[in-house]
């Protein structure tokens, strides 16, 4: 717990948006021996399965950012495609999941923020009270590109300026409200079992976030909540849409009474994209 202190306590005097923007041109740097030592040193502290890349060579990519952000062969995750059940949208490890209490949602351990706080006081804010939430951290050996969990359309996406404080186990359990204090993009959509929100959390060193019908979103100019130009986005259950370049979380919302997880979705559990995570009702 001390060095955990000592590692937020860093945190609160980095720089934290010099730091990401010295990452994101560090990792689209493409010269062939600056983006092939960032590589060769990433895979030397992880293990990552190149197999499933549709690129299996970590070499043959262009940047860092295009290593970090692969894609996956076709197949290599199977999506749940019942009617009725939630598709992970990423892989990754369950930070709290459960029922929203009231307008209340769990951090960690005896930590809470509220809907209002993580939406930017978005008027549909209070459309999840009461709801269920599933916090997932993507660690930055997981696979990085974010998919629909269930066939929608697409209503509103907002940039929120915020900190980049890390978003690891440690870091959650002692910043008070930190998916509601980090820069976040929100997006919310219309399905056949009424709205859910995705909101991708950005953190420490990562680059930025981006959504393939806006592009990278973060990092932004703009420090004021911004609601992004309205598109005609409809997507299928397991399309991407969108990614992190570096690591980060996703925060799932869905209203009351439409989604139950099952039992074994719990803080811990280790999850990959396209698995079964509950039913909608």
């Amino acid at each position: 717990m001390k060095s955990g202190r000592l590692f937020v306590w860093f945190q609160h005097v980095l720089p934290q948006h010099a730091l990401s923007r010295l990452v994101l041109r560090a990792t689209r740097v493409r010269a062939p021996w600056f983006k092939n030592w960032l590589i060769r040193g990433f895979l030397r502290l992880y293990k990552i399965d190149m197999t499933e890349a549709v690129q299996p060579d970590p070499l043959r990519y262009g940047s860092f950012n295009e290593f970090f952000t692969r894609a996956l062969k076709p197949g290599v995750r199977a999506v749940a495609m019942g009617p009725r059940e939630i598709a992970c949208p990423v892989d990754g490890t369950i930070s709290e999941a459960g029922k929203i209490d009231g307008v209340s949602l769990l951090q960690a351990k005896g930590r809470y923020y509220t809907l209002e706080e993580l939406l930017a006081s978005r008027a549909w804010a209070t459309h999840f009270a009461g709801g269920t939430f599933a916090t997932i951290y993507l660690a930055p050996f997981n696979y990085h590109r974010i998919h629909m969990p269930l066939h929608a359309r697409l209503r509103e996406t907002v940039y929120v300026p915020g900190r980049l404080f890390s978003v690891n186990a440690a870091t959650a359990s002692l910043v008070p409200r930190l998916f509601a204090r980090n820069e976040r993009v929100l997006t919310l959509f219309d399905s056949a079992f009424g709205e859910f929100a995705l909101i991708l959390v950005g953190a420490l060193n990562v680059g930025s976030i981006a959504t393939v019908w806006a592009g990278d979103i973060t990092p932004s100019p703009r420090r004021v909540a911004t609601a992004l130009p309205p598109e005609n986005v409809e997507l299928d259950k397991g399309a991407e849409l969108g990614r992190f370049n570096m690591g980060s979380t996703v925060i799932l919302l869905f209203q009351k009474d439409r989604a139950r997880w099952h039992d074994e979705l719990r803080a811990g559990a280790v999850v990959r994209l396209g698995q079964s995570l509950g039913e909608l009702s």
